[in-house]
């Protein structure tokens, strides 16, 4: 079979689910992993093409890549621009960033030049992005091990931004940062304090004083 028929293969499993619940689903995704093992990235990379052309459930793709260490390994500023066309939403941009881009950051496949020019993008969906890239860094059940100065070199570009959704994000990245420098995450709240989002403030100083974003 080729990656079509594969792919398609793959969306009739799912959507003959009687539930389109994330547990079945990744089960579905798992075992088409562990057959792509023997596998050449370039067929997981074509698979997973094929899947966005779907349109729906594209963390299946990206998580198909990522499970493949040999595919994950060919993404570059291109592919992964191309992997992450049609992001418009906050669940298919943080699955973007979640399983690919800010893995491929953290990993040294692409550089920090890329992530800021997302950030200056006009699509509100690139810039948070950006901020949700930053996740990979420091959250420890991926991999982080904290990474203060790119993280909040995002977060600067980004400190004054008032949509909605890249609020949010800026929030998530400098929370996720906190278990690793409190200092200086205290630090940018004072630093940028006239300009952040009174959400960011918030939620991050609640982080800060008692490790949850919003604590009873």
């Amino acid at each position: 079979m080729d990656a079509h028929d594969v792919a398609s293969q793959i969306m009739a499993r799912i959507d003959d689910l009687p539930y389109q619940k994330a547990v079945p689903m990744r089960q579905i995704r798992r075992a088409y992993s562990k057959e792509f093992r023997s596998k050449s990235p370039e067929f997981v990379l074509a698979v997973a093409r094929e899947l966005l052309r779907y349109g729906r459930q594209r963390w299946i793709a990206y998580e198909l890549i990522a499970a493949h260490p040999q595919a994950f390994r060919r993404l570059d500023v291109e592919t992964l621009e191309e992997l992450g066309v049609g992001i418009d939403s906050w669940w298919t941009t943080d699955a973007f960033a979640r399983i690919l881009s800010g893995p491929a950051w953290r990993d040294g496949l692409i550089e920090s030049g890329t992530i800021k020019r997302w950030a200056r993008s006009p699509d509100l969906w690139w810039r948070r992005a950006a901020l949700v890239s930053t996740v990979a860094l420091n959250l420890r059940s991926q991999g982080g091990v904290g990474d203060v100065p790119r993280t909040l070199a995002i977060c600067e570009m980004l400190a004054d931004d008032g949509e909605d959704m890249v609020v949010k994000g800026l929030s998530w990245a400098l929370r996720a940062l906190v278990v690793h420098d409190k200092d200086a995450v205290s630090r940018f709240l004072a630093e940028h304090d006239e300009v952040l989002a009174s959400r960011v403030k918030r939620e991050v100083n609640n982080k800060i004083k008692t490790g949850l974003k919003n604590p009873r």
